[in-house]
């Protein structure tokens, strides 16, 4: 007779009730939404980072347009894709949120033949946070913990 109580408490608690899934849910929605906002924080930062590489690597081809063109830049109405053939790719760079460089040959800023920015998340000038525009005068400083 013991064996059959032990059964029958066995079959009696078959799955699990309402409000427990309801709980499981709850636990798991939330442990979701923080790895979210996580992920996120480091994707914008890796974006950023790369734009940076991006806006390198696009300096390392002007540099070698100008050594072919006895030290000139191509002027802001040439653009970047005067040097593309200079690039790693042959395409004139885009940052790591898929928009060209803004360039500019005789820059507005002093100190550099040529200026390069990147418009942030947003493709839109100026902005804060990730939005912020990536300037090549500015780079050692551009994703410091936005």
């Amino acid at each position: 007779m013991h064996k059959k109580t032990l059964l029958h408490a066995a079959n009696s608690q078959k799955g699990m009730t309402l409000v427990e899934i309801m709980v499981v849910i709850a636990i798991l929605g939330t442990l979701m939404a923080v790895v979210a906002f996580s992920v996120v924080g480091k994707l914008d930062d890796a974006n950023c980072q790369a734009s940076v590489l991006a806006m390198r690597n696009a300096d390392q081809g002007l540099q070698a347009y100008a050594a072919k063109h006895k030290g000139k830049f191509p002027t802001t109405s040439d653009g970047l894709a005067a040097a593309a053939k200079y690039f790693g790719s042959g395409e004139v760079p885009k940052d790591a949120w898929g928009n060209e460089f803004q360039y500019a040959s005789p820059p507005a800023q002093g100190g550099s033949p040529y200026e390069l920015i990147s418009l942030g998340k947003d493709g839109v000038e100026g902005g804060d946070g990730w939005e912020t525009d990536i300037k090549s005068w500015e780079l050692d400083n551009a994703c410091a913990d936005e």
